[in-house]
């Protein structure tokens, strides 16, 4: 048996891999992200790894050949020497670095980064943050040994080791190598005096033995191997089957992570989406993660008071194209990070008239999320398969919508913990052991797209774009 530990943004989740693959058992338990003034998004690092140990021991692991881990990506996790949490640890959904993104999107900084790295930034992305805190709790950093990553810190309380490996580390701060950081980087965004925050890069991933301390938090013994790494978008694609070039991932969660395996690092055209080094020579992942995602969807049940069965009983009742109504599903705080930056990026309802029911509102923002991820693709360049995970994946009728905008058949990955699943393929074979990849990943069923629907949303796609160019002046933080 192997351990995969998946510590996303709100649910910690766990599953026990059989040789065949199969997760033959699996717990999650929900984490709290505590919202406050001015954009503050922020998370408990304690609580992170509570709730790990209390999914791990749910799932009575005996003594598993291997502990691999992943996680939330960006945000900025600060730790001191012991591995221990110097302040609460900021989100990637934080947005107090809006107006210092804003500088650098002014003054140059944004693209001097992208050009380097291929990677773009949002104020939740850890060079944003870093700097806000050096501009306003310098204190917190000078108190810490590194500024790093969830699975990161994690590690580092389970094994003692300070390690980063080379998905996270390849932006922002990458050098476009894949296995370094870069001094233009630093010195663009004003951080060359906090380089020793960031933690050593560690390929193909960072691998020790669980010591005393934590066998005690997770209930296992010691000295068992454990690994970190890639973060959860690279882990799904792993986990999901997505090894030829210009293959492509569509995670439809709390964001729409829409990932295309490539094979060099194209730092030209306008500043979006990010370079995901995959640890592999000449193989990456060009990232279009929008912010925008089923909390977008989550956001419009609440406000209707419906539960999330309304959503395929909406796609059952309202026709192709909701009845006219539109929309642009940009409703995260800290604006949009892909396939375009906008910190003041805001969402938009049109069309909608007093004949326009629930069903319509609905069926527009699951439409306007399909549209975002073909955008997303189109931007990534995908020319091959699309694998679909992420809790979206639940709706068969929505995945027929993205099978539809995106007129290209969906692999559904093999469940359950897609992202867990490819940690423990990723980890086992950083230790040399031998998995039926293949195998392990062969999807679940395959949507395939309506051509009688095609024509409709190519033209739906158009007008979304439009009004998108039509909105993008109109918008202003508030």
């Amino acid at each position: 048996m192997r351990l995969g530990v998946d510590l996303g943004t709100s649910v910690a989740k766990a599953a026990l891999f059989d040789d065949d693959g199969a997760a033959v058992r699996t717990a999650s338990r929900p984490i709290e992200l505590d919202h406050g003034p001015d954009g503050a998004v922020e998370q408990d690092l304690e609580t992170i790894i509570g709730a790990l140990g209390t999914v791990v021991r749910e799932l009575d692991a005996g003594t598993p050949e291997l502990v691999a881990l992943t996680g939330q990506g960006d945000g900025c996790w600060l730790t001191d020497a012991e591995h221990r949490a110097v302040r609460p640890a900021l989100s990637w959904l934080d947005g107090r670095a809006a107006g210092l993104l804003s500088e650098w999107n002014r003054d140059g900084t944004t693209e001097r980064v992208f050009r380097v790295n291929a990677s773009t930034l949002f104020p939740g992305a850890p060079a944003p943050l870093l700097a806000w805190l050096d501009r306003f709790e310098p204190a917190s950093l000078d108190a810490a040994a590194t500024a790093g990553y969830c699975k990161d810190a994690v590690f580092g309380r389970l094994t003692g080791v300070r390690a980063t490996d080379a998905s996270d580390s390849s932006m922002p701060f990458g050098d476009g190598t894949g296995t370094g950081y870069s001094d233009t980087v630093l010195a663009a965004t004003g951080l060359e005096h906090r380089r020793g925050l960031l933690a050593p890069i560690t390929s193909p991933l960072p691998t020790a033995e669980l010591t005393g301390e934590g066998a005690e938090l997770l209930g296992l013994p010691a000295g068992l191997p454990v690994t970190s790494g890639p973060f959860d978008f690279p882990a799904n694609a792993i986990g999901g089957g997505v090894r030829g070039i210009g293959d492509a991932l569509l995670i439809v969660g709390t964001t729409l992570g829409c990932l295309v395996r490539v094979d060099h690092l194209d730092t030209n055209g306008d500043p979006a989406g990010f370079a995901v080094a995959t640890g592999e020579p000449d193989r990456w992942l060009r990232a279009m993660p929008a912010m925008v995602g089923t909390a977008s969807l989550q956001w419009l049940l609440r406000t209707l008071g419906l539960e999330v069965d309304a959503v395929d009983v909406a796609l059952g009742t309202s026709p192709a194209g909701a009845n006219g109504v539109e929309v642009l599903p940009y409703l995260a705080t800290s604006g949009e990070r892909a396939p375009f930056v906008d910190p003041d990026a805001a969402g938009q309802l049109t069309g909608v008239r007093l004949t326009t029911t629930k069903d319509d509102l609905i069926r527009a923002m699951c439409e306007g999320l399909a549209y975002a991820a073909r955008h997303c693709f189109t931007a990534a360049g995908r020319t091959g398969r699309v694998v679909a995970c992420g809790g979206g994946t639940r709706s068969r009728p929505w995945l027929q919508v993205f099978a539809d905008v995106l007129g290209a058949p969906l692999e559904v990955a093999r469940t359950p913990e897609v992202g867990a699943r490819g940690a423990v393929i990723a980890g086992a074979l950083a230790r040399g052991e031998s998995l039926d990849v293949e195998a392990w990943t062969r999807p679940e069923a395959v949507v395939e797209p309506d051509e009688l629907q095609r024509a409709r949303y190519d033209e739906g796609y158009e007008r979304y774009l439009a009004h998108l160019t039509s909105a993008q002046d109109l918008w202003v933080r508030r």
